[in-house]
């Protein structure tokens, strides 16, 4: 029976078992009435990512989230979500500080995020720290390929783990990173094939974001998906709808009326 057809919360078992039997669907959200929206359409998974501080708070990439943005928004978007998995990032130096720091701040997005489970980048250099977390009874999704945060580090965006010695490294990670604990991984930019590999190497779900279309499900940024963020569009994305220009027509339109006059029209 597809998880579709029940009315019950996805939990961290449904998902590891979809692996393999269908794909799962997962999509950032920032906000109430957003998460409440994707929610209704069925997905299963919400991502509240660190992605929130280019197309919401206009940085230039992601390291300049703090905890008390994740917060902000996970708490938002918990409260929308009835169906679905909320997933939080970890943002930029919460899981990097020591163990201690690390399962506190997972803490805090599970116990006043109200998120189901949390998400944080890196391999094997971040097993103890996933270890640690899901020791404490929270669920980790893992990230490899490009990872955001470490975007002054890998030099820039771009495709990941192009070479023989990297790909082999990621799929180390990859396997380590199930090891220590994590329930589903997220892969982004890397080489389909690779990610193919990977995938079939794990026992748990793989969801993947500019990694081909093999992975066990697929990530999008919600405002990449309904063009509402135009600032820079991946090569990978696909806009599933044009909604940015709808706001904007909508808005002209509403401008044009209290100019002239036309709006309000006051009933009798």
């Amino acid at each position: 029976m597809s998880k579709q057809t029940t009315n019950k919360p996805i939990t961290t078992k449904i998902i590891k078992n979809m692996k393999g039997a269908e794909k799962i669907s997962m999509l950032t959200a920032y906000d109430y009435s957003m998460a409440k929206l994707v929610d209704r359409a069925g997905i299963d998974m919400i991502l509240v990512g660190d992605s929130l501080g280019n197309v919401m708070l206009g940085f230039d990439n992601t390291t300049h989230v703090t905890m008390s943005d994740m917060l902000h928004h996970t708490k938002s978007v918990a409260r929308g979500a009835e169906h679905c998995m909320v997933v939080a990032d970890m943002p930029f130096l919460s899981c990097h500080l020591g163990v201690y720091e690390a399962v506190k701040n997972a803490g805090a997005l599970i116990s006043e995020g109200n998120a189901g489970a949390v998400k944080l980048e890196g391999g094997t250099e971040v097993c103890e720290i996933i270890k640690a977390i899901t020791d404490a009874g929270i669920p980790v999704v893992g990230h490899l390929g490009l990872t955001p945060q470490s975007v002054n580090q890998l030099g820039g965006f771009g495709v990941q783990a192009k070479t023989q010695d990297a790909a082999d490294k990621l799929l180390e990670d990859a396997k380590a990173v199930e090891a220590a604990g994590a329930f589903c991984l997220v892969l982004e930019c890397i080489p389909a094939e690779l990610a193919k590999k990977v995938t079939d190497s794990l026992s748990i779900p793989t969801i993947g974001i500019g990694a081909g279309s093999d992975c066990d499900g697929q990530v999008l940024v919600l405002h990449d998906m309904l063009g509402m963020f135009d600032d820079y569009i991946p090569s990978f994305v696909k806009q599933f709808a044009q909604v940015g220009k709808e706001i904007t027509a909508g808005v002209t339109s509403y401008i044009s009326e209290v100019k002239n006059g036309s709006f309000p029209v006051l009933k009798k």
